[in-house]
């Protein structure tokens, strides 16, 4: 199979669900791909219908009574979508051959070393004709990929005229469907673990399938936070002859959104861990993968499918993205959080703007707003904060609910409920009231009880907000999660200037006293490893004890390994201070 070379080395990942949820429409046309989240229909229909009135393009609102409107809505906007971006990047290529100041500014944006730029830059220095110049755009660029997101926990079952629905009914199965069914050749991104349910499901949707020329319309990437979770997942999948083209690896707390930490796996030992073994990875996979096929009377490659190796997570400096790319020889790096502060590429109202811009490390934090239980990056100041102490002020606690994604604990009748729903929280203050507590003690639950936001409608604000879509949700602020990373970059900046920043052609973007990430991450993993040990000290548990000795040997590993690496690599000069950091751990 024919690899293609990517023009950039750099995607942008799912962020929230408004804050990436138009990004292809911005910035395909570059060579840049993102990620598209899905999770949220309501808010996937309104966008659709905002920008197929931009465009002219045709618009079908679905009822909600119709079991089918989630698969529907989700279709018919990466379908919209989809044309957009095809439309708008051949509008761009017109452009590139006909206006010079068009074509200076795309090469200025590539990497020195992309055979695109160098191909361009020769084409431009001979003087090409505009019909050569204009053949050779045709036939080498192409758009950057439309992917998309679904969280695989979020897979609630649904129910119509009070009677539950079938298991491909539910919220991450018909997202699953609404992308399989549209006619985007690109990829879908699984995060949060595993769904053995919806990984099966996969299995009936063609497009996953290779076809005789051994090509996938459609493919699987499988976000991951450790090697033995890539081999566990990719195996299942290749059990029922579906194949993974991309692992990512993100870190497990130096990121964006829900926090998944690991037991002390630090993020370079992890892509260490798959430089080494991404061969047996390739090989375990194709052999049963090829077995599954067969037996399937499917077409069966002669050879594995490409696999890819990605990783996302604190990135912020040229020299770390260069890094990545050279000593554990990944194919993409992720570049989240920065882009926040990007309106070329991402969807942020002014007002959430200007928190992210002004945010310092006090600024943000790990919190347990989110319903799913998970430690949620965190930002001080954004809208919803002010929106949700004036309720609890005013004795009006937790969110309506009326999208119940998150909906996934039960209440006394067996009913799907959020923890941040206010018929959860009335009913816990309730129980609460009865235990006579002290003030101090009925506080302290009262605050963890309601703590929890309503993470459906606050990720989404932004996007309704930023294109004035009417919405009463909008009256309830808007939450972000961005990595920590966001604290060291402070000013509004356009794409040109992030991607010359991604590619070492500026060094003006961050802040002077940003630590290096893995420095970050592993200052982040011995807060929360101390925080775990307070708990442990304040109730001793045999399973707790166990995974506290697991943690400490693994990061004490992981320091060792960055001891040794960072004495050993090229590019020591730019992680001078690493070592004198790490021994004060």
């Amino acid at each position: 199979m024919t690899k293609e070379t990517p023009i950039h080395s750099f995607h942008i990942p799912v962020m929230g669900l408004a804050f990436t949820v138009d990004s292809p429409i911005k910035i395909a046309k570059y060579g840049i791909s993102s990620v598209v989240s899905i999770v949220d229909d309501i808010l996937v229909e309104k966008m659709n219908s905002f920008y197929s009135n931009k465009y002219n393009l045709p618009f079908k609102a679905y009822s909600t009574k119709d079991p089918d409107a989630r698969a529907s809505r989700i279709t018919s906007y990466l379908n919209n979508m989809d044309a957009i971006v095809k439309q708008k990047f051949h509008d761009f290529k017109i452009a590139l051959s006909e206006k010079k100041e068009e074509l200076e500014n795309y090469i200025d944006m590539l990497p020195d070393i992309s055979d695109v730029k160098k191909n361009l830059v020769k084409l431009v220095e001979e003087n090409a004709s505009k019909e050569v110049l204009q053949k050779w755009i045709q036939d080498n660029l192409k758009p950057g990929s439309i992917d998309v997101n679904i969280m695989t926990k979020l897979d609630n079952a649904r129910y119509h005229k009070n009677e539950a629905l079938p298991s491909h009914y539910n919220d991450a199965h018909t997202a699953l469907k609404g992308f399989a069914e549209s006619e985007l050749n690109s990829s879908i991104v699984l995060s949060a673990g595993m769904n053995p349910r919806l990984y099966s499901y996969f299995e009936q949707f063609e497009d996953f399938y290779p076809t005789t020329d051994n090509q996938l319309k459609k493919k699987i990437i499988l976000k991951v936070s450790d090697y033995r979770s890539a081999i566990i997942q990719g195996m299942f999948f290749a059990k029922k002859g579906l194949w993974v083209s991309e692992y990512r690896i993100e870190s497990g707390l130096n990121c964006g959104g829900h926090a998944f930490a690991t037991e002390g796996l630090l993020l370079g030992p992890i892509l260490d861990s798959f430089t080494t073994n991404k061969e047996d990875l390739i090989n375990r996979t194709f052999e049963t993968y090829k077995a599954a096929l067969e037996a399937k009377g499917k077409h069966v490659p002669a050879s594995p499918l490409d696999i890819e190796i990605t990783v996302q997570g604190g990135v912020g400096t040229s020299e770390e993205h260069q890094f990545l790319l050279d000593n554990y020889d990944v194919n993409s790096v992720g570049w989240g959080s920065p882009f926040l502060l990007v309106p070329e590429a991402t969807t942020v109202d002014n007002n959430t703007l200007q928190v992210l811009e002004k945010a310092k490390e006090e600024d943000l934090y790990l919190s347990n707003i989110s319903p799913l239980g998970v430690p949620f990056n965190s930002v001080k100041g954004v809208s919803n904060d002010a929106y949700k102490a004036t309720k609890i002020q005013n004795d009006k606690i937790g969110s309506p609910c009326p999208k119940k994604f998150l909906a996934l604990n039960r209440d006394e009748d067996g009913n799907s409920i959020c923890t941040a729903s206010q018929k959860y929280q009335n009913a816990e203050i309730e129980k609460l009231k009865e235990e006579n507590l002290s003030n101090d003690a009925y506080q302290k639950k009262f605050d963890k009880i309601t703590e929890k936001s309503c993470l459906c409608i606050g990720l989404a604000n932004a996007g309704l907000i930023d294109k004035e879509i009417e919405s009463k949700d909008t009256k309830s602020g808007v939450l972000v999660c961005p990595g920590p990373n966001i604290a060291y970059f402070d000013k509004k900046v356009s794409l040109k200037k992030m991607v010359q920043h991604i590619y070492g052609k500026t060094n003006d973007l961050t802040t002077a006293n940003r630590p290096n990430m893995f420095v970050k991450e592993l200052e982040m993993y011995v807060k929360y490893f101390n925080e775990k040990v307070q708990d442990f000290i304040d109730n001793p548990d045999k399973k707790q004890e166990k995974y506290l000795t697991k943690f400490y040997k693994n990061i004490n590993e992981g320091i060792s390994y960055y001891q040794e690496i960072f004495k050993e690599s090229q590019f020591v000069s730019n992680f001078s201070n690493l070592k004198d950091k790490l021994a004060t751990l």
